[in-house]
Protein backbone atom coordinates (compact mmCIF):
# COMPACT_ATOMS: atom_id res chain seq x y z
CA UNK A 1 0.00 0.00 0.00
CA UNK A 2 1.27 3.17 -1.02
CA UNK A 3 0.41 6.23 1.13
CA UNK A 4 -0.97 9.54 -0.23
CA UNK A 5 2.56 11.03 0.44
CA UNK A 6 4.89 12.80 -2.41
CA UNK A 7 7.46 15.60 -1.82
CA UNK A 8 8.59 18.10 -4.83
CA UNK A 9 12.41 17.14 -5.67
CA UNK A 10 14.24 19.30 -7.55
CA UNK A 11 17.27 20.49 -8.75
CA UNK A 12 16.95 24.24 -8.75
CA UNK A 13 17.33 25.55 -5.67
CA UNK A 14 15.03 27.40 -3.95
CA UNK A 15 15.89 31.70 -3.89
CA UNK A 16 17.43 33.34 -0.75
CA UNK A 17 17.10 36.41 -2.20
CA UNK A 18 14.40 39.21 -0.94
CA UNK A 19 12.02 40.80 -3.49
CA UNK A 20 13.94 43.49 -3.63
CA UNK A 21 17.05 42.07 -4.76
CA UNK A 22 15.57 39.53 -6.87
CA UNK A 23 14.35 42.61 -8.66
CA UNK A 24 17.87 44.06 -8.77
CA UNK A 25 19.36 40.73 -10.43
CA UNK A 26 16.61 40.70 -13.22
CA UNK A 27 17.15 44.72 -13.81
CA UNK A 28 20.98 43.72 -14.52
CA UNK A 29 20.49 41.40 -16.95
CA UNK A 30 18.01 42.71 -18.85
CA UNK A 31 17.84 46.21 -18.17
CA UNK A 32 16.67 46.98 -21.94
CA UNK A 33 13.85 44.63 -21.99
CA UNK A 34 10.22 45.58 -21.08
CA UNK A 35 9.19 45.18 -17.63
CA UNK A 36 5.53 46.39 -18.03
CA UNK A 37 3.22 47.68 -20.09
CA UNK A 38 -0.36 48.58 -19.24
CA UNK A 39 -2.61 48.82 -22.58
CA UNK A 40 -4.97 51.14 -21.00
CA UNK A 41 -2.87 54.19 -20.90
CA UNK A 42 -0.21 53.08 -23.19
CA UNK A 43 2.39 53.21 -20.69
CA UNK A 44 5.50 51.13 -20.94
CA UNK A 45 8.46 50.45 -18.77
CA UNK A 46 11.52 48.87 -19.60
CA UNK A 47 13.57 47.07 -16.52
CA UNK A 48 15.61 50.36 -16.12
CA UNK A 49 12.39 52.39 -15.69
CA UNK A 50 10.72 49.98 -13.77
CA UNK A 51 13.62 49.78 -11.24
CA UNK A 52 14.11 53.33 -11.31
CA UNK A 53 10.05 54.18 -10.80
CA UNK A 54 10.31 51.08 -7.79
CA UNK A 55 13.19 53.36 -5.89
CA UNK A 56 11.35 56.75 -6.41
CA UNK A 57 7.85 55.19 -4.92
CA UNK A 58 9.76 53.37 -2.09
CA UNK A 59 11.75 56.52 -1.27
CA UNK A 60 9.12 58.46 -1.64
CA UNK A 61 7.31 56.48 0.83
CA UNK A 62 9.81 56.34 3.30
CA UNK A 63 9.74 60.13 2.91
CA UNK A 64 6.45 60.03 4.55
CA UNK A 65 7.47 58.40 7.23
CA UNK A 66 7.06 54.18 6.70
CA UNK A 67 9.93 52.24 7.93
CA UNK A 68 10.32 48.80 7.90
CA UNK A 69 7.53 46.60 9.18
CA UNK A 70 5.10 49.32 8.41
CA UNK A 71 1.49 48.11 7.23
CA UNK A 72 0.85 49.98 3.78
CA UNK A 73 -2.67 49.08 2.22
CA UNK A 74 -3.16 49.09 -1.64
CA UNK A 75 -6.82 49.51 -2.66
CA UNK A 76 -6.93 49.62 -6.21
CA UNK A 77 -7.77 47.92 -9.71
CA UNK A 78 -5.14 46.36 -11.57
CA UNK A 79 -2.88 49.46 -12.77
CA UNK A 80 0.67 50.56 -13.28
CA UNK A 81 0.69 51.85 -9.67
CA UNK A 82 -0.33 48.96 -7.70
CA UNK A 83 2.80 47.01 -9.05
CA UNK A 84 5.28 50.13 -8.13
CA UNK A 85 4.24 49.91 -4.70
CA UNK A 86 4.59 46.02 -4.65
CA UNK A 87 8.08 46.28 -5.49
CA UNK A 88 8.97 49.56 -3.49
CA UNK A 89 7.45 48.22 -0.26
CA UNK A 90 9.71 45.17 -0.76
CA UNK A 91 12.42 47.40 -0.79
CA UNK A 92 11.70 49.21 2.60
CA UNK A 93 10.62 46.65 4.15
CA UNK A 94 7.28 47.69 4.57
CA UNK A 95 4.19 45.26 4.81
CA UNK A 96 1.76 45.36 1.64
CA UNK A 97 -1.56 45.24 2.57
CA UNK A 98 -3.79 43.68 -0.15
CA UNK A 99 -7.60 44.99 0.18
CA UNK A 100 -10.20 43.45 -2.20
CA UNK A 101 -11.55 46.48 -4.74
CA UNK A 102 -15.15 44.93 -4.29
CA UNK A 103 -14.50 45.94 -0.67
CA UNK A 104 -17.58 48.27 0.81
CA UNK A 105 -17.13 50.82 4.34
CA UNK A 106 -17.30 48.36 7.05
CA UNK A 107 -14.72 45.50 4.80
CA UNK A 108 -12.20 48.84 4.47
CA UNK A 109 -13.03 49.92 8.11
CA UNK A 110 -11.97 45.96 8.99
CA UNK A 111 -8.82 45.65 7.20
CA UNK A 112 -7.52 49.06 8.34
CA UNK A 113 -7.90 48.58 12.14
CA UNK A 114 -7.07 44.41 11.87
CA UNK A 115 -3.81 44.87 10.08
CA UNK A 116 -3.19 48.25 11.86
CA UNK A 117 -2.37 50.07 8.33
CA UNK A 118 -0.21 53.20 8.47
CA UNK A 119 -0.17 54.59 5.02
CA UNK A 120 -2.65 53.74 2.46
CA UNK A 121 -2.65 54.26 -1.11
CA UNK A 122 -5.63 54.05 -2.90
CA UNK A 123 -7.42 54.87 -6.53
CA UNK A 124 -9.95 57.28 -6.16
CA UNK A 125 -13.09 55.87 -7.82
CA UNK A 126 -13.43 52.85 -9.69
CA UNK A 127 -16.62 51.45 -11.48
CA UNK A 128 -19.31 52.10 -8.80
CA UNK A 129 -16.43 52.81 -5.83
CA UNK A 130 -16.06 55.73 -5.05
CA UNK A 131 -13.20 54.77 -2.92
CA UNK A 132 -12.13 58.62 -2.07
CA UNK A 133 -15.40 58.98 -0.20
CA UNK A 134 -15.36 55.87 2.06
CA UNK A 135 -11.96 56.56 3.14
CA UNK A 136 -13.14 59.84 4.66
CA UNK A 137 -15.88 57.75 6.32
CA UNK A 138 -14.16 55.26 7.95
CA UNK A 139 -10.98 57.65 8.42
CA UNK A 140 -11.90 58.65 12.39
CA UNK A 141 -12.61 55.04 13.13
CA UNK A 142 -9.04 53.93 12.22
CA UNK A 143 -6.58 55.68 14.33
CA UNK A 144 -3.58 53.79 12.91
CA UNK A 145 -4.19 55.64 9.59
CA UNK A 146 -1.79 58.29 8.79
CA UNK A 147 -1.50 59.16 5.48
CA UNK A 148 -3.21 58.14 2.08
CA UNK A 149 -2.12 58.79 -1.40
CA UNK A 150 -4.49 58.85 -3.57
CA UNK A 151 -3.04 57.47 -7.30
CA UNK A 152 -3.79 60.27 -9.96
CA UNK A 153 -3.77 62.50 -7.55
CA UNK A 154 -1.33 65.86 -6.03
CA UNK A 155 -0.32 63.10 -3.47
CA UNK A 156 1.07 60.80 -5.77
CA UNK A 157 3.07 62.95 -8.04
CA UNK A 158 4.01 64.82 -4.48
CA UNK A 159 5.57 61.12 -3.33
CA UNK A 160 7.14 60.35 -6.60
CA UNK A 161 9.27 63.51 -7.17
CA UNK A 162 10.00 63.86 -3.66
CA UNK A 163 11.86 60.28 -4.11
CA UNK A 164 13.43 61.32 -7.16
CA UNK A 165 14.87 64.29 -5.25
CA UNK A 166 16.31 61.80 -2.42
CA UNK A 167 19.53 60.16 -2.31
CA UNK A 168 19.31 56.65 -3.45
CA UNK A 169 21.83 54.83 -0.98
CA UNK A 170 19.37 55.18 1.98
CA UNK A 171 17.42 51.91 -0.04
CA UNK A 172 20.75 50.13 -0.55
CA UNK A 173 21.44 50.44 3.74
CA UNK A 174 17.97 49.36 4.25
CA UNK A 175 18.12 46.28 1.90
CA UNK A 176 21.37 45.48 4.42
CA UNK A 177 18.95 45.19 7.39
CA UNK A 178 16.13 43.20 5.83
CA UNK A 179 15.78 39.48 5.45
CA UNK A 180 14.17 36.59 3.03
CA UNK A 181 12.09 35.37 5.78
CA UNK A 182 10.91 38.48 7.04
CA UNK A 183 6.76 39.40 6.59
CA UNK A 184 6.25 40.91 3.51
CA UNK A 185 2.90 40.94 2.48
CA UNK A 186 -0.54 40.43 4.19
CA UNK A 187 -3.16 38.93 1.75
CA UNK A 188 -6.86 38.66 3.64
CA UNK A 189 -8.82 35.40 2.35
CA UNK A 190 -12.32 35.83 1.24
CA UNK A 191 -14.77 35.72 4.25
CA UNK A 192 -17.31 33.31 3.76
CA UNK A 193 -17.75 33.11 7.57
CA UNK A 194 -17.12 36.01 9.65
CA UNK A 195 -14.42 38.16 8.65
CA UNK A 196 -11.78 37.64 6.23
CA UNK A 197 -8.40 36.33 8.11
CA UNK A 198 -4.99 37.82 6.44
CA UNK A 199 -2.44 35.47 5.78
CA UNK A 200 0.87 36.83 6.37
CA UNK A 201 3.33 35.89 4.00
CA UNK A 202 7.31 36.44 3.61
CA UNK A 203 10.00 37.47 0.71
CA UNK A 204 10.51 33.73 0.95
CA UNK A 205 6.60 32.46 0.53
CA UNK A 206 6.12 34.02 -2.64
CA UNK A 207 9.29 35.46 -4.22
CA UNK A 208 9.82 31.34 -4.44
CA UNK A 209 6.69 30.14 -5.78
CA UNK A 210 6.01 32.78 -8.04
CA UNK A 211 9.68 31.85 -9.47
CA UNK A 212 8.92 28.14 -9.23
CA UNK A 213 5.47 28.91 -10.99
CA UNK A 214 7.22 30.78 -13.86
CA UNK A 215 10.05 27.48 -13.61
CA UNK A 216 7.43 25.04 -14.45
CA UNK A 217 5.93 27.43 -17.34
CA UNK A 218 9.26 27.51 -19.05
CA UNK A 219 9.76 31.51 -18.53
CA UNK A 220 12.66 33.06 -19.54
CA UNK A 221 13.18 37.29 -20.71
CA UNK A 222 11.61 36.65 -23.72
CA UNK A 223 8.06 35.71 -22.35
CA UNK A 224 5.04 38.39 -21.95
CA UNK A 225 2.76 36.97 -19.61
CA UNK A 226 -1.00 38.57 -19.94
CA UNK A 227 -2.46 39.21 -16.50
CA UNK A 228 -6.05 39.85 -16.53
CA UNK A 229 -6.47 38.16 -12.68
CA UNK A 230 -6.53 40.99 -9.78
CA UNK A 231 -3.27 41.91 -8.63
CA UNK A 232 -5.11 41.85 -5.32
CA UNK A 233 -4.84 38.54 -4.77
CA UNK A 234 -1.51 35.65 -5.22
CA UNK A 235 -2.82 34.81 -8.73
CA UNK A 236 -2.01 38.51 -10.04
CA UNK A 237 1.31 39.78 -7.73
CA UNK A 238 2.58 36.30 -7.49
CA UNK A 239 1.75 33.83 -10.40
CA UNK A 240 1.93 37.12 -12.47
CA UNK A 241 4.38 39.68 -11.31
CA UNK A 242 6.91 37.95 -9.37
CA UNK A 243 6.91 34.58 -11.16
CA UNK A 244 7.66 37.26 -14.56
CA UNK A 245 10.39 39.44 -13.03
CA UNK A 246 12.19 36.59 -11.83
CA UNK A 247 12.45 35.56 -15.01
CA UNK A 248 12.96 39.21 -16.57
CA UNK A 249 10.02 38.86 -18.61
CA UNK A 250 7.08 41.40 -19.34
CA UNK A 251 3.73 41.48 -17.56
CA UNK A 252 0.78 43.12 -19.53
CA UNK A 253 -2.43 44.69 -17.92
CA UNK A 254 -5.19 44.24 -20.14
CA UNK A 255 -7.18 47.04 -18.63
CA UNK A 256 -8.41 47.38 -14.85
CA UNK A 257 -10.87 45.16 -14.05
CA UNK A 258 -11.28 41.80 -16.42
CA UNK A 259 -12.71 42.11 -19.65
CA UNK A 260 -12.97 39.41 -22.66
CA UNK A 261 -12.28 41.74 -25.50
CA UNK A 262 -9.68 43.49 -23.84
CA UNK A 263 -7.40 40.59 -22.67
CA UNK A 264 -7.94 39.25 -26.66
CA UNK A 265 -7.05 42.69 -27.61
CA UNK A 266 -3.98 42.92 -25.55
CA UNK A 267 -2.70 39.08 -26.29
CA UNK A 268 -2.86 39.74 -29.81
CA UNK A 269 -1.19 43.42 -30.21
CA UNK A 270 1.57 42.30 -27.39
CA UNK A 271 2.31 39.06 -28.54
CA UNK A 272 2.00 36.93 -25.63
CA UNK A 273 2.86 34.36 -24.83
CA UNK A 274 1.12 33.21 -21.64
CA UNK A 275 -1.94 33.85 -20.95
CA UNK A 276 -3.85 33.57 -17.35
CA UNK A 277 -7.62 33.17 -16.03
CA UNK A 278 -9.89 31.51 -13.44
CA UNK A 279 -12.54 29.10 -15.69
CA UNK A 280 -15.51 31.80 -15.99
CA UNK A 281 -12.73 34.17 -17.71
CA UNK A 282 -12.03 31.64 -20.06
CA UNK A 283 -15.43 30.63 -20.99
CA UNK A 284 -15.51 34.28 -21.79
CA UNK A 285 -12.86 34.57 -23.33
CA UNK A 286 -14.15 31.64 -26.00
CA UNK A 287 -17.33 33.42 -26.16
CA UNK A 288 -15.64 36.74 -27.30
CA UNK A 289 -17.12 37.43 -31.17
CA UNK A 290 -13.64 39.06 -32.52
CA UNK A 291 -11.35 35.77 -31.34
CA UNK A 292 -11.23 34.37 -34.89
CA UNK A 293 -10.14 37.63 -36.54
CA UNK A 294 -7.39 37.80 -33.86
CA UNK A 295 -3.71 36.63 -34.40
CA UNK A 296 -3.07 34.75 -31.04
CA UNK A 297 -0.27 32.57 -32.08
CA UNK A 298 2.31 33.86 -29.85
CA UNK A 299 -0.08 31.94 -27.29
CA UNK A 300 2.00 28.84 -26.04
CA UNK A 301 0.92 28.42 -22.36
CA UNK A 302 -0.60 30.26 -19.51
CA UNK A 303 -2.13 29.03 -16.46
CA UNK A 304 -6.17 28.26 -15.81
CA UNK A 305 -6.44 28.21 -11.94
CA UNK A 306 -8.62 29.65 -9.16
CA UNK A 307 -11.31 27.19 -8.75
CA UNK A 308 -12.22 23.76 -10.38
CA UNK A 309 -11.21 23.82 -14.32
CA UNK A 310 -14.27 22.13 -16.20
CA UNK A 311 -12.65 19.34 -18.41
CA UNK A 312 -14.91 20.86 -22.06
CA UNK A 313 -13.26 24.48 -21.51
CA UNK A 314 -10.08 23.21 -20.76
CA UNK A 315 -9.86 21.36 -24.44
CA UNK A 316 -10.88 24.51 -26.06
CA UNK A 317 -8.41 26.55 -24.21
CA UNK A 318 -5.66 24.55 -26.13
CA UNK A 319 -7.94 23.80 -29.41
CA UNK A 320 -9.04 27.25 -29.98
CA UNK A 321 -6.30 29.73 -28.15
CA UNK A 322 -3.29 27.43 -29.37
CA UNK A 323 -2.14 27.20 -25.55
CA UNK A 324 -0.86 23.71 -25.86
CA UNK A 325 1.28 23.98 -22.66
CA UNK A 326 -1.50 25.48 -20.26
CA UNK A 327 -0.67 24.62 -16.74
CA UNK A 328 -3.23 24.04 -14.08
CA UNK A 329 -2.64 25.25 -10.98
CA UNK A 330 -4.32 24.27 -7.22
CA UNK A 331 -3.33 26.38 -3.82
CA UNK A 332 -4.27 28.59 -1.87
CA UNK A 333 -3.41 32.13 -0.18
CA UNK A 334 -2.20 30.61 2.72
CA UNK A 335 0.31 28.42 0.83
CA UNK A 336 1.79 31.46 -1.09
CA UNK A 337 -0.41 29.78 -3.49
CA UNK A 338 0.43 27.37 -5.50
CA UNK A 339 1.44 23.53 -4.25
CA UNK A 340 0.70 21.69 -7.07
CA UNK A 341 0.75 22.17 -11.02
CA UNK A 342 0.54 20.19 -14.69
CA UNK A 343 3.67 20.21 -16.39
CA UNK A 344 4.29 21.04 -20.08
CA UNK A 345 5.12 17.41 -20.86
CA UNK A 346 2.08 16.29 -19.18
CA UNK A 347 -0.75 14.32 -21.45
CA UNK A 348 -3.94 16.03 -21.96
CA UNK A 349 -5.63 13.76 -19.88
CA UNK A 350 -3.77 14.58 -17.10
CA UNK A 351 -3.95 18.29 -17.69
CA UNK A 352 -7.73 18.16 -18.15
CA UNK A 353 -8.57 15.80 -15.00
CA UNK A 354 -5.96 16.40 -12.76
CA UNK A 355 -4.10 20.01 -10.82
CA UNK A 356 -0.78 17.93 -11.39
CA UNK A 357 2.01 16.86 -9.04
CA UNK A 358 3.68 18.28 -6.06
CA UNK A 359 5.48 21.59 -6.46
CA UNK A 360 9.30 22.25 -5.95
CA UNK A 361 10.49 21.94 -2.25
CA UNK A 362 7.34 21.23 -1.40
CA UNK A 363 5.97 17.92 0.69
CA UNK A 364 1.60 16.96 0.05
CA UNK A 365 -0.33 14.49 1.44
CA UNK A 366 -3.55 13.35 1.15
CA UNK A 367 -5.05 12.06 5.24
CA UNK A 368 -8.50 11.17 7.06
CA UNK A 369 -10.19 14.34 7.85
CA UNK A 370 -10.91 12.90 11.11
CA UNK A 371 -7.90 10.60 12.09
CA UNK A 372 -5.38 13.08 10.69
CA UNK A 373 -3.59 9.52 9.23
CA UNK A 374 -2.20 9.53 5.57
CA UNK A 375 -4.74 7.53 3.19
CA UNK A 376 -3.57 5.16 0.58
CA UNK A 377 -3.20 6.37 -3.25
CA UNK A 378 -6.69 6.39 -4.47
CA UNK A 379 -8.54 6.63 -1.23
CA UNK A 380 -9.75 10.17 -1.15
CA UNK A 381 -9.47 12.73 2.03
CA UNK A 382 -8.12 16.04 2.95
CA UNK A 383 -5.37 17.67 0.91
CA UNK A 384 -2.13 18.62 3.19
CA UNK A 385 0.94 20.93 2.33
CA UNK A 386 3.97 21.35 4.14
CA UNK A 387 7.32 23.59 2.78
CA UNK A 388 8.52 27.07 2.49
CA UNK A 389 4.91 28.38 1.39
CA UNK A 390 3.02 27.54 4.35
CA UNK A 391 2.64 31.46 5.67
CA UNK A 392 3.99 32.39 8.83
CA UNK A 393 0.73 33.06 10.12
CA UNK A 394 -2.74 34.97 10.58
CA UNK A 395 -2.10 38.09 11.41
CA UNK A 396 -2.18 38.87 14.75
CA UNK A 397 -4.68 35.98 15.28
CA UNK A 398 -2.28 32.89 16.45
CA UNK A 399 -5.81 30.38 17.71
CA UNK A 400 -7.01 31.05 14.07
CA UNK A 401 -3.41 29.96 12.80
CA UNK A 402 -2.94 27.24 15.25
CA UNK A 403 -6.50 25.65 13.36
CA UNK A 404 -5.10 25.73 10.16
CA UNK A 405 -1.68 24.77 10.75
CA UNK A 406 -0.40 21.53 13.03
CA UNK A 407 2.36 21.54 15.07
CA UNK A 408 4.24 19.62 12.34
CA UNK A 409 3.68 23.12 10.18
CA UNK A 410 1.34 20.96 7.75
CA UNK A 411 -1.21 23.37 5.99
CA UNK A 412 -4.68 21.72 6.20
CA UNK A 413 -6.81 23.04 3.16
CA UNK A 414 -10.20 21.82 3.71
CA UNK A 415 -9.99 20.53 0.10
CA UNK A 416 -11.02 17.55 -0.15
CA UNK A 417 -8.74 15.15 -2.92
CA UNK A 418 -7.64 12.19 -4.30
CA UNK A 419 -3.85 11.37 -5.18
CA UNK A 420 -2.99 8.63 -7.93
CA UNK A 421 -0.69 5.62 -8.13
CA UNK A 422 1.70 8.21 -10.63
CA UNK A 423 1.47 11.41 -7.70
CA UNK A 424 -1.18 12.98 -9.43
CA UNK A 425 -3.54 14.80 -7.46
CA UNK A 426 -7.22 15.51 -8.33
CA UNK A 427 -9.55 17.96 -6.16
CA UNK A 428 -13.09 16.76 -5.50
CA UNK A 429 -14.45 19.48 -3.58
CA UNK A 430 -14.51 20.95 -0.40
CA UNK A 431 -14.83 19.29 2.56
CA UNK A 432 -17.88 21.66 3.85
CA UNK A 433 -19.29 21.39 0.02
CA UNK A 434 -19.70 17.38 0.31
CA UNK A 435 -23.40 16.65 0.27
CA UNK A 436 -24.71 13.67 2.44
CA UNK A 437 -27.84 12.35 0.86
CA UNK A 438 -29.64 9.92 2.59
CA UNK A 439 -26.35 8.67 3.85
CA UNK A 440 -24.31 8.61 0.74
CA UNK A 441 -21.57 11.27 0.26
CA UNK A 442 -21.77 12.98 -2.53
CA UNK A 443 -18.90 15.63 -4.51
CA UNK A 444 -20.74 18.49 -6.45
CA UNK A 445 -17.37 18.68 -8.72
CA UNK A 446 -17.88 15.08 -10.36
CA UNK A 447 -21.85 16.31 -11.36
CA UNK A 448 -20.32 19.18 -12.88
CA UNK A 449 -18.22 17.82 -14.99
CA UNK A 450 -21.06 15.88 -16.13
CA UNK A 451 -23.53 18.62 -16.53
CA UNK A 452 -20.58 20.53 -19.09
CA UNK A 453 -20.97 17.35 -21.29
CA UNK A 454 -24.71 18.58 -21.82
CA UNK A 455 -24.44 20.54 -25.25
CA UNK A 456 -26.57 23.75 -23.56
CA UNK A 457 -24.95 23.81 -20.61
CA UNK A 458 -22.15 26.38 -20.76
CA UNK A 459 -21.44 26.39 -16.82
CA UNK A 460 -22.42 24.66 -13.67
CA UNK A 461 -22.48 24.53 -9.97
CA UNK A 462 -23.94 22.10 -7.68
CA UNK A 463 -25.05 22.56 -4.30
CA UNK A 464 -26.87 20.92 -1.32
CA UNK A 465 -30.12 22.12 0.02
CA UNK A 466 -32.24 20.76 3.09
CA UNK A 467 -34.45 17.72 2.47
CA UNK A 468 -36.81 16.36 4.90
CA UNK A 469 -36.46 13.20 3.73
CA UNK A 470 -32.69 13.00 3.02
CA UNK A 471 -31.56 15.47 4.81
CA UNK A 472 -29.83 17.33 1.54
CA UNK A 473 -31.03 17.36 -1.83
CA UNK A 474 -29.14 18.73 -5.43
CA UNK A 475 -29.85 21.33 -6.95
CA UNK A 476 -27.66 22.68 -9.88
CA UNK A 477 -27.06 26.06 -11.48
CA UNK A 478 -26.73 26.53 -14.49
CA UNK A 479 -25.85 28.98 -17.31
CA UNK A 480 -27.01 28.18 -20.92
CA UNK A 481 -25.32 28.91 -24.11
CA UNK A 482 -27.05 32.23 -25.99
CA UNK A 483 -30.49 30.91 -27.37
CA UNK A 484 -30.96 27.65 -25.31
CA UNK A 485 -34.73 27.42 -25.30
CA UNK A 486 -34.41 26.37 -21.39
CA UNK A 487 -33.86 23.74 -19.14
CA UNK A 488 -36.57 22.30 -16.12
CA UNK A 489 -35.30 19.45 -13.81
CA UNK A 490 -37.41 17.00 -15.43
CA UNK A 491 -35.43 17.54 -18.44
CA UNK A 492 -31.99 17.37 -17.20
CA UNK A 493 -33.01 14.28 -14.85
CA UNK A 494 -33.65 12.78 -18.10
CA UNK A 495 -30.65 13.67 -19.73
CA UNK A 496 -28.70 11.88 -16.35
CA UNK A 497 -30.70 9.20 -16.03
CA UNK A 498 -28.19 6.00 -17.08
CA UNK A 499 -25.43 7.91 -16.78
CA UNK A 500 -25.54 8.96 -13.41
CA UNK A 501 -26.23 6.94 -10.16
CA UNK A 502 -29.66 7.80 -9.36
CA UNK A 503 -28.81 9.75 -6.23
CA UNK A 504 -26.25 12.38 -7.53
CA UNK A 505 -29.02 13.16 -10.31
CA UNK A 506 -30.14 16.72 -9.21
CA UNK A 507 -33.74 17.38 -7.58
CA UNK A 508 -33.52 21.28 -8.99
CA UNK A 509 -32.57 23.37 -11.73
CA UNK A 510 -32.01 27.14 -11.73
CA UNK A 511 -30.77 29.27 -14.65
CA UNK A 512 -29.06 32.06 -13.86
CA UNK A 513 -27.15 34.37 -15.94
CA UNK A 514 -23.90 34.37 -13.71
CA UNK A 515 -23.17 32.94 -10.25
CA UNK A 516 -22.49 34.68 -7.51
CA UNK A 517 -18.60 35.51 -7.39
CA UNK A 518 -15.31 36.78 -5.24
CA UNK A 519 -13.26 38.91 -7.04
CA UNK A 520 -10.90 36.29 -7.69
CA UNK A 521 -13.80 34.44 -9.68
CA UNK A 522 -14.37 32.27 -7.00
CA UNK A 523 -18.33 31.06 -6.81
CA UNK A 524 -19.50 31.74 -3.31
CA UNK A 525 -21.61 28.51 -2.49
CA UNK A 526 -22.49 29.96 0.65
CA UNK A 527 -24.32 32.83 -0.84
CA UNK A 528 -25.94 30.36 -3.23
CA UNK A 529 -26.99 28.14 -0.61
CA UNK A 530 -28.51 30.66 0.99
CA UNK A 531 -30.44 32.12 -2.60
CA UNK A 532 -31.30 28.85 -2.64
CA UNK A 533 -33.50 28.19 0.57
CA UNK A 534 -35.48 30.91 -0.17
CA UNK A 535 -35.95 30.44 -4.05
CA UNK A 536 -37.16 26.34 -3.44
CA UNK A 537 -39.36 28.40 -0.30
CA UNK A 538 -41.21 30.56 -2.96
CA UNK A 539 -41.35 27.35 -5.42
CA UNK A 540 -44.84 26.41 -5.92
CA UNK A 541 -43.83 23.28 -7.94
CA UNK A 542 -40.17 22.64 -7.99
CA UNK A 543 -40.69 19.42 -9.18
CA UNK A 544 -41.52 21.16 -12.93
CA UNK A 545 -37.71 22.72 -12.65
CA UNK A 546 -39.62 26.53 -12.25
CA UNK A 547 -36.88 26.61 -9.29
Amino acid sequence: MTPSYASGVSAVPLLGDTIGANLDRAVAAFPERDALVEMATGRRWTYERFADDVEAVALGLRGRGVAKGDRVGIWAPNCAEWMLVQYATAKLGAILVNINPAYRVHELEFVLDQAGIRTLVAAKAFKTSDYAAMIEEVRPKCPALQDVVLIGGPEWDELVESGRADDPSALTGIGLTLGADDPINIQYTSGTTGFPKGATLSHHNILNNGYFVGELCGYDEEDRVCVPVPFYHCFGMVMGNLAATSHGACVVIPAPAFDPKATLDAVAAERCTSLYGVPTMFIAVLAEPSLADLDLSALRTGIMAGSPCPVEVMKQVIERLGMAEVAICYGMTETSPVSTQTRAGDSLDRRVSTVGTVHPHLEVKIVDPASGTTVPRGEPGEFCTRGYSVMLGYWEEPERTAEAVDAARWMHTGDLAVMDDDGYVTITGRIKDMVIRGGENIYPREIEEFLYTHPDIVDAQVIGVPDEKYGEELMAWVRLREGAPGLTAGELRAFCEGRLAHFKIPRYVHVVDEFPMTVTGKVRKVQMRDEAAAILGLAERPETGDT
